[in-house]
């Protein structure tokens, strides 16, 4: 059976809250993130007023303040935004289970089988954007295809508000058109090995055999051959198995001295353990997150003999890490604690929108 499968994301979905809900930023470029004073924070999401500027989610907010000058820092909330997601996904829910949520914003649909037997994957889209709009005043992007990663790339085509559909008899000519960066995998150091070797569409990366890609690009090879021949088989999943638990925290300002890491590191393992202790989880591997004034980044890790959720173990572990790898002169922007390798005795099933924030540190 052909796969039905809809991407949605939302367009600018803090930065499309925050103009929702405070008229005065409606039609003005905003940045949801740290201000820019001080050493500055990091811009979550930016409106599409502020995207005309060139200012991108992941920039530095001095270099966004620079960029345009009016633009409007506001503070992110986060509750707000995970109970709009949980709306979102109940409008969802109105035509599938089957709902992979990626973040608070985005997520895989399969509705090859609907509870509704609308039976079009275009219609279903069109419909859940038209919920979203007039139920939340938020606009979304769709994807529709018989795959995952061609439902992703086709709700990237025609933000904001849009809907693209890449059907079977397209998705072979798509493939082979689209450029190199755009397949997963593909980052900026495999793209330009790529392209050195003359390798700049899915046309072209389809020229080679399976065994020359594994040769020149290793086991992700095998991986880059199906894809650009439009091969894609990995299912919507629901749940997702917990690889690893953490929080992590960027500073106001750069530390210097140990003993404030030290008092940092504290809070953060509290943070780790309260998260361990909510799903239940004792992790054998503790990993320490360290990033530079100059954005370079190092991780260091240790292996228990036995899985904890211990606060004055993943404490004193984390410290003892630090203790091994900073040298004096350093200055830390961000600390950050995970523990991993539960085993497969402990494996638990955990919603990914309940952990996206796991990944949402900014300041």
């Amino acid at each position: 059976m052909v796969r039905k499968i809809i991407h949605i994301d939302m367009d600018a979905f803090y930065a499309s809250v925050e103009q929702r809900d405070h008229p005065e930023y409606r039609g003005k470029p905003i940045a949801v993130g740290g201000p820019p004073q001080g050493r500055g924070g990091v811009v979550a999401t930016a409106s599409y007023e502020a995207r005309k500027f060139g200012v991108r989610s992941a920039m530095s907010s001095k270099v966004a303040a620079r960029l345009c000058q009016d633009l409007i820092f506001v503070f992110p909330r986060f509750d707000v935004y995970k109970q709009v997601s949980q709306q979102i996904r109940a409008i969802f829910q109105r035509y599938t289970d089957l709902i992979e949520p990626l973040s608070l914003d985005e997520a895989y649909l399969d509705v090859t089988t609907d509870k509704q037997n609308i039976g079009s994957a275009i219609e279903i889209a069109r419909l859940i954007k038209q919920s979203i709009q007039q139920e939340l005043q938020l606009t979304a992007s769709a994807g529709v295809s018989v795959n995952k990663f061609a439902a992703k790339v086709a709700s990237d085509m025609h933000k904001p508000n849009g809907l693209t559909f890449i059907g079977p008899s397209r998705l072979t000519a798509f493939m082979e058109q689209l450029p190199v960066e755009k397949f997963f995998g593909v980052g900026k150091v495999t793209a330009a090995k790529m392209k050195l070797m003359g390798l700049h569409t899915g046309a072209d990366v389809k020229r080679l055999s399976e065994a020359e890609l594994i040769t020149h690009f290793g086991k992700p090879g095998k991986f880059f051959y199906k894809i650009v021949r439009g091969i894609d088989d990995r299912e919507v999943k629901p749940d997702r198995e917990t690889k690893s638990v953490g929080a992590e925290d960027t500073f106001a300002f750069d530390l210097t001295q140990r003993e404030e890491m030290h008092h940092e590191l504290e809070k953060i393992a509290q943070t780790v353990q309260s998260r361990l202790t909510r799903h239940q989880l004792k992790g054998r591997t503790v990993t320490l997150k360290m990033k530079f004034h100059d954005f370079k980044q190092m991780t260091r890790s240790h292996t228990l003999a036995e899985g904890t959720d211990d606060l004055e173990t993943i404490e004193s572990t984390a410290k003892r890490l630090l203790d091994e790898s900073f040298m004096p002169g350093q200055q830390i922007r961000l600390l950050g604690i995970s523990l991993s390798n539960f085993g497969e005795a402990q494996a638990i099933k955990v919603n990914l929108s309940e952990e996206s924030d796991f990944q949402m540190k900014l300041f």
